[in-house]
């Protein structure tokens, strides 16, 4: 087995019996046009490691958060499992340097592409539940994942920045604590540039700028988010 591949297992922490499954899941389908006996590329492996993440990721969000509804635990297990996030994951364990493509996949930048690096991280995960079990599975995607509440702070203030910045304040500071004002315009009409400061208790905490209030108003959430303490959700 090559070195890229031991430092990737020891990267994730697991070692695979079957080196072939490891294999198997780095191997884009442009691969096997270049290589046509190889043994086949990793799509079979994504269908099996997509079951298995959401699986892992249901039982952990489950336990971690036992008193969220149906509906709240759906869309944070999205959040954990969706394309762009995967990719990113996929990077961080450098997957990326250990994918085998076709030439001409190689030369336009498909390493790259966050589909295909979406595809090889859940391969990943199919590979290691196909050589291990689930319980190496659960143990390897956990590991990889790391802190999950601290992942999803991070993705929800990036994604919905208002609503979690409600959720660090109101708990602790009431619905009326936090309020958003249009401090300046600027340009024409159809062109015109808004900037919006958010208060927390009367105190400044944010501003942001952009093409609309709504806009505006989620930068500003997101830069009064880096001034507060989540931890405590005081100003």
């Amino acid at each position: 087995m090559s070195s890229e591949l031991e430092a990737l297992q020891a990267r994730i922490g697991y070692r695979f019996r079957e080196s072939a499954h490891l294999e198997r899941a780095l191997t884009h389908s442009s691969y096997l046009q270049d290589n046509p006996a190889a043994p086949g590329n990793n799509q079979r492996l994504e269908f099996l490691g997509d079951s298995v993440l959401q699986l892992v990721l249901t039982e952990a969000l489950f336990s971690l958060y036992p008193d969220d509804r149906e509906g709240d635990l759906t869309k944070r297990r999205s959040v954990l499992g969706k394309g762009r996030f995967l990719s990113s994951l996929a990077r961080e364990i450098g997957l990326d340097g250990c994918l085998r493509m076709g030439a001409n996949e190689e030369s336009t930048g498909g390493r790259s592409r966050d589909a295909a690096l979406e595809d090889a991280f859940e391969a990943l995960v199919g590979a290691v539940e196909l050589d291990g079990g689930i319980e190496s599975a659960r143990r390897t995607v956990l590991g990889v994942y790391g802190d999950l509440g601290k992942r999803l702070a991070a993705l929800e203030s990036h994604a919905n920045p208002k609503g979690r910045l409600q959720e660090i304040i109101q708990p602790v500071h009431g619905n009326d604590a936090i309020r958003y004002d249009v401090v300046a315009t600027q340009g024409a009409d159809h062109e015109r540039t808004y900037e919006v400061a958010v208060y927390v208790l009367e105190r400044l905490e944010g501003t942001g700028k952009g093409p609309s209030k709504k806009v505006a108003e989620e930068e500003a959430a997101r830069a009064a988010l880096k001034s507060l303490d989540p931890g405590t959700g005081a100003p």
